[in-house]
């Protein structure tokens, strides 16, 4: 994807040379490999689009990320942790002890997945436990687990049509890849009694090795790849970002999840099972000290970026209906208040 061309917003229009006296000219950014490729997207984007360098963007994990933005302020001290989950109070009083005092909370969006066929084919209404029982490489059958044998969905839930079990789902180093596996797998896995089973045959990983049979299949590409495999296979059932899936519904017929339609207001209000907010944290004192610090963060959270027709809603976040409001806090440099 080439920003090369990107139009943007006033933030970005008139992008200045750095002049803040700081040893690090460079943002640096660590943390949830879920929000990973979408802050890669936008450091890129940035650094072709502003007079200044291309942010450094690692991945490690959110609390990873959270500790190493509570480990002091300094330029030997990250500048924003990514978290696909919200920081904790223990996060913010390990930044207290070592003198990080404000932390802004950015939402950039929601992380949601949607389950799509064929416009013309078949209705399904799915609760995670049908995708457990359909992708997972065993099941529990007659209190045992066994080597998964469902070739139809019929066989998985007697309520789902009788069509062939075929999965196009998002790749391991997909940024829905996480969401896909927590809130729809592991939850299937634990409302189907397997989860007690693996644990008790000392399988750690049981619920999330799925199936390598051709049934659940992989995909690294962005949505269009998924949309294309779809075309070439009717009967097919393909997991999509809501945004692209919103712009396609003249090809796509979409599924329900525990008997809730996905939207934005149903994702966005957490209705939805198979979301989650997403966010960065900022460290305040590091704001006006490492250069495009304040450019970064409003350019991440601009219309043309994070709105509904930007970049980062084709590669799967859920834009947030009160971006406008996260715009405003971000201009402000308003630090998050207490948790509650």
């Amino acid at each position: 994807m080439s920003f090369a061309k990107l139009t943007v917003s006033a933030v970005a229009i008139a992008a200045v040379s750095a002049t803040a006296a700081a040893a690090r000219d460079q943002i640096q950014i660590a943390g949830s490999s879920t929000v990973l490729p979408y802050a890669t997207i936008v450091a890129e984007a940035f650094g072709e689009n502003f007079d200044y360098p291309t942010p450094v963007v690692e991945g490690g994990g959110s609390g990873a990320g959270r500790k190493k933005l509570c480990e002091g302020v300094g330029e030997n001290t990250i500048d924003i942790a990514n978290s696909s989950s919200r920081i904790k109070q223990s996060d913010i009083d390990t930044c207290k002890a070592n003198g990080v005092n404000d932390i802004m909370e950015v939402r950039i969006g929601y992380d949601g997945i949607v389950f799509a066929s064929d416009i013309d084919g078949n209705e399904f209404a799915f609760t995670p436990a049908d995708w457990f029982n359909a992708l997972s490489a065993e099941v529990l059958k007659d209190g045992e687990l066994v080597a998964n044998p469902n070739t139809n969905w019929n066989q998985v839930n007697a309520d789902l049509p009788d069509q062939e079990i075929l999965a196009f789902i998002p790749g391991t180093k997909h940024g829905t890849r996480e969401v896909f596996d927590e809130k729809v797998i592991e939850a299937g896995c634990e409302a189907s009694g397997a989860a007690e089973a693996f644990k008790a045959a000392g399988k750690e990983d049981g619920c999330t090795t799925l199936r390598t049979d051709g049934v659940s299949v992989d995909i690294d590409g962005d949505y269009t790849e998924t949309l294309a495999r779809l075309d070439a296979n009717k009967n097919a059932i393909g997991v999509f970002g809501l945004s692209f899936y919103e712009n396609n519904t003249d090809k796509l017929r979409v599924a329900t999840m525990d008997g809730i339609t996905p939207s934005t207001e149903s994702i966005a209000s957490g209705e939805y099972p198979v979301s989650r907010p997403l966010f960065f944290y900022v460290k305040n004192a590091h704001l006006g000290v490492i250069p495009g610090l304040q450019e970064y963060i409003e350019f991440f959270v601009s219309d043309e970026i994070a709105g509904k027709n930007g970049p980062l809603a084709e590669y799967g976040l859920v834009s947030d209906p009160e971006l406008a409001k996260t715009q405003e806090m971000v201009k402000n440099q308003t630090p998050m208040g207490t948790l509650n």
